[in-house]
């Protein structure tokens, strides 16, 4: 079969994506009364399924279950014929309420035995912490007989690797850091070495400052002549969406073909919108755009309270690229420290055109940074007017030699309006630094 795609303007190259090979289906349980009712969120699935997602293994289901030896072992009946893999998180610690490891022994038909290595290794992270070890920290040693012992570098239960009828089930601590530990450095590894198959291809596009709804329209002809084994997915979150271009088959390299012409012409029709062609935050995409230009960024925050900063501040290595950040909630501040007139305060108030351009010039300079943004608005619930509504959000970005304002108008409850305002900002460098 011959593919012809339409030739792609000057300045648009394709680029290679990340292969993966698909062998398992999988499903997620997640073990602990806390998660059941809301105490603890549950960031170990999370995880796990974008970890899979890189790697090609499907997320069947994700199913959470109390610490409930009937609940464990129903949820184990239901999932062990339907999976290739089944990833059990929680219920490996020392108490009373830890049920999960003497449950998955009897389960595989094995017993408990004390693990040596892993018996050393608990012993050393007491002795590191000058921490007595009581008699209840041996359960932490005791293995299955009939599992593979996942070490745990970061703590004292070890995961397990067990193997029935084809299908494989990893149980693992539910502390996030030690489970991603072991995930990453044990389980993951193992799980490479034993997939084959067909290839699995994704492609993200990053989007900002547009509603899903706006790029649908404008992609609709690109979307509906996709062939049928390419699939376009709409991931909206505040303040930005994400596309998706996934594919799978075995001819690999007709397959990386099409995915690539595929994004490289919505990036191409969509222009601006699209901020990166990888699967990063808006934090990063700044922070790499400021790096490439050696620029410093500073910042003037009022109603967003420093979020920004910490967003950017995120960004490994952000010590290169961001000065810091003044947060001028009160009137007091905005004049005093960053030299907001008092007759701009009290005739155009502080979420105005006016008061946000003197911050952003103003931080630049006590900042020394080459830009700077600032930020001042009314997310609510209360101190909105009918002319200046909760929601409302000024920002300002200024530069050496220019600047200028936006207002926003965002529309729900102050988290989420704090939240689209940060993305709203990070989107509004984004955009000053590619002028």
């Amino acid at each position: 079969m011959i593919l012809q795609y339409p030739a792609l303007k000057p300045g648009i190259h394709l680029t290679f994506t990340k292969i993966f090979t698909l062998s398992y289906q999988a499903i997620i349980i997640t073990i602990g009364d806390e998660l059941l009712i809301g105490q603890t969120i549950d960031t170990n699935s999370a995880w796990i399924a974008r970890e899979f997602n890189r790697e090609g293994i499907h997320v069947r289901q994700r199913v959470a279950v109390g610490d409930d030896r009937g609940a464990i072992i129903e949820a184990l009946d239901r999932s062990l014929p339907q999976a290739d893999l089944v990833i059990l998180t929680g219920g490996l610690g020392p108490t009373a309420d830890d049920i999960t490891k003497p449950l998955l022994a009897e389960y595989f038909g094995g017993s408990l035995v004390t693990n040596e290595t892993v018996l050393q290794h608990i012993k050393q992270i007491f002795s590191k912490r000058n921490r007595p070890f009581l008699e209840s920290n041996l359960k932490q040693a005791e293995v299955p007989d009939n599992c593979q012992v996942l070490f745990n570098r970061m703590g004292t239960a070890p995961g397990m690797w067990f193997e029935k009828e084809g299908c494989i089930v990893i149980s693992l601590p539910g502390v996030p850091f030690e489970m991603q530990t072991i995930m990453s450095e044990e389980a993951l590894p193992r799980l490479k070495a034993r997939f084959t198959g067909r290839h699995v291809i994704h492609k993200t596009l990053i989007t900002a400052g547009v509603g899903e709804s706006f790029i649908a329209h404008r992609i609709e002809d690109i979307e509906q002549a996709l062939p049928a084994y390419i699939r376009l997915a709409y991931l909206p979150a505040p303040g930005y969406v994400k596309l998706r271009l996934s594919t799978e088959g075995t001819d690999l390299q007709r397959l990386q073909h099409e995915i690539d012409v595929n994004a490289a012409l919505i990036s191409q029709r969509l222009g601006d919108i699209v901020a990166a062609e990888e699967d990063l935050g808006l934090e990063a995409i700044v922070g790499r755009q400021l790096k490439e230009q050696r620029m410093w960024l500073g910042l003037a925050e009022s109603c967003t309270g420093g979020l920004v900063a910490s967003r950017i501040t995120d960004v490994p290595g952000s010590s290169a690229f961001f000065r810091g950040a003044i947060v001028g909630y009160a009137n007091e501040v905005k004049q005093d420290v960053l030299k907001v007139p008092s007759d701009i305060l009290e005739t155009h108030g502080a979420v105005s055109e006016a008061a946000v351009m003197h911050m952003a010039r103003e931080a630049r300079i006590l900042l020394r940074a080459d830009i700077a943004l600032s930020i001042s608005g009314i997310l609510g619930p209360g101190g909105g007017t009918p002319e200046k509504p909760v929601g409302l959000v000024w920002m300002a970005i200024a530069g050496k030699d220019k600047a200028h304002a936006r207002a926003f108008h965002f529309f729900y409850d102050r988290l989420r309006n704090k939240e689209m305002a940060v993305n709203a900002a990070l989107n509004m460098i984004r955009l000053f630094l590619r002028e």
